[in-house]
């Protein structure tokens, strides 16, 4: 039938969902065990707000299912393809994913501390970063005492590896 014979109100609205971190196909999707608890409570959130959706009519509380679902969707995905790293299993001496690493930047002689985990835990406020992100690629299987340069459009920075720690 033509959407033309189609009473307006019965069109449903398709809900946008907002994509999860990027992941490029074709890479492995590494977690920390503390990541994977971080996407069990979500995805217990998003069920329990599922389960208790209220609204004012049945096509809102419809749309509002619709969209959690695509949510639990994605989430479920993203939990299916994920592969834990225990950072215990790292070599200890060696900056690996899940390692929490101490750098020391040349110029300014400034430490900063960072944490290499999965694209759904960096948060960079909290110093953790991707382990798809320049910084991270460029420290990986770096040592103590090694530098790693860092290339910028205007001027490089040069780090020096203080630390590294598996938690």
């Amino acid at each position: 039938m033509s959407r033309g014979f189609v009473k307006e109100d019965d069109q449903e609205e398709i809900p946008i969902v907002p994509q999860r971190a990027f992941l490029p196909e074709g890479v492995m999707n590494f977690v920390t065990p503390s990541g994977m608890e971080q996407l069990m409570e979500e995805k217990e959130a998003l069920i329990r707000e599922r389960d208790s959706i209220s609204g004012s009519s049945d096509n809102e509380k419809r749309i509002a299912q619709n969209y959690l679902n695509a949510r639990l969707q994605l989430l479920n995905d993203r939990i299916n393809s994920a592969q834990i790293v225990h950072p215990e299993q790292q070599p200890q001496n060696e900056i690996r994913f899940g390692a929490t690493v101490t750098l020391k930047s040349e110029a300014s002689q400034k430490t900063q501390t960072f944490r290499i985990v999965g694209v759904d835990e960096a948060e960079i406020s909290k110093g953790k970063i991707s382990f798809l992100s320049p910084l991270s690629r460029l420290l990986i299987n770096k040592k103590i005492g090694d530098k790693a340069v860092l290339n910028r459009d205007k001027e490089n920075i040069v780090f020096e590896i203080m630390g590294i720690n598996y938690q």
